[in-house]
C-alpha cells in the first residue's frame, strides 16, 4: 500500500493539524492576547486624548487603525515566527514525511492563528468604541473582511518565515514591517494628513485596504479605495503568499 492510499481526506487533516497548532498555544495563549492588546489599546488611549474633538472620520481611523495593528501582531508577527521555527528545530521536515497534504499544513497553522487573534481583534473593537465614544454601522460585510484580513496577514507571516534565515532575523524583521505597515499611510491617520507621494506609494502597503475595509464595514465611513477592490486585493495577496509559501517549502515529490 503506498502512501497516497493511507492519506486520510483533506478536510479531516484540515480539521486535524488545525487542532494540533491550537494545541501547540494552550498554555501561552494568554500571553499572546496581551501582546496583540498592548500597543494597539494604549495607541487609542493615547490618540483619544488629542483626538477626542475632531471630526469622527478621524477617530474612525484611530479605531480600524488599531485593529489593524491587533490583527498584525497576532497573525502576520506570531505566523511569521512560527513557521521559522517550525523550519529551524525540523518539524516542517517531520510533517513532510507524513501522508499530509502541504497545502493542509498551511492553512492549519493560517487558521489556526486566525482563531487565536480574533479575541484582540474584537476586544480592541469593544475597548476602542468605548474610549473614542464611537457609534459602529456594521455591515454584514464585517463577516468576511475581518477573517480575510486575519489569513492574509497569516499568508504574509508565514512567507516572511519560510524565506528569512534565522528565526532571529525573523523577529526582528516582522516587527519592523508590522510598525511600518501600521504607519505608512491611511491606516491610523486621516489621508489628508499625508504627503501626496505618500497617499499614492500606500497602495502597496496590504494595511492600506486591510483598514478601508474596516472603516467601510465597522462604521459605514466612505472610502477612496472600494471595498471590493479591497476585498480582492487581500484575497489576491493572500493566494500569492501562500502559493509562493508553498513552492518554498521542502516535501517529499511521491
Amino acid at each position: 500500500m503506498n502512501a497516497h492510499s493511507r492519506t486520510q481526506p483533506f478536510v479531516t487533516q484540515l480539521f486535524d493539524l488545525t487542532l494540533i497548532q491550537l494545541a501547540n498555544w494552550r498554555w501561552s495563549w494568554r500571553g499572546m492576547l496581551i501582546t496583540s492588546l498592548v500597543a494597539p489599546l494604549f495607541g487609542i488611549a493615547g490618540l483619544s486624548v488629542f483626538a477626542r474633538d475632531t471630526d469622527p472620520g478621524t477617530l474612525g481611523y484611530i479605531l480600524t487603525g488599531n485593529m489593524v495593528m491587533s490583527l498584525l501582531f497576532g497573525t502576520f508577527d506570531k505566523v511569521a515566527a512560527h513557521f521559522a521555527y517550525m523550519r529551524i528545530v525540523g518539524r516542517l521536515a517531520f510533517f513532510a514525511t507524513l501522508p499530509i497534504y502541504r497545502a493542509v499544513l498551511i492553512l492549519a497553522t493560517v487558521l489556526a492563528f486566525l482563531v487565536l487573534a480574533l479575541p484582540a481583534a474584537l476586544i480592541t473593537l469593544l475597548s476602542g468604541m468605548l474610549i473614542l465614544n464611537i457609534s459602529l454601522h456594521p455591515s454584514p460585510w464585517l463577516i468576511v473582511t475581518i477573517p480575510l484580513i486575519g489569513v492574509t496577514m497569516c499568508g504574509l507571516g508565514a512567507l516572511i518565515g519560510i524565506i528569512v534565515r534565522t528565526p532571529e532575523e525573523v523577529g526582528n524583521l516582522s516587527a519592523l514591517i508590522t510598525f511600518l505597515l501600521v504607519g505608512f499611510g491611511p491606516v491610523i491617520l486621516p489621508l489628508d494628513r499625508w504627503p501626496s507621494i505618500i497617499r499614492t506609494l500606500s497602495y502597496l502597503s496590504p494595511a492600506t485596504y486591510a483598514a478601508s475595509a474596516l472603516r467601510q464595514t465597522i462604521l459605514g465611513m466612505p472610502d477612496r479605495i472600494p471595498l471590493g477592490i479591497d476585498l480582492i486585493v487581500l484575497t489576491a495577496l493572500w493566494g500569492g503568499s501562500l502559493w509562493i509559501v508553498g513552492r518554498r517549502m521542502d516535501w517529499r515529490q511521491t
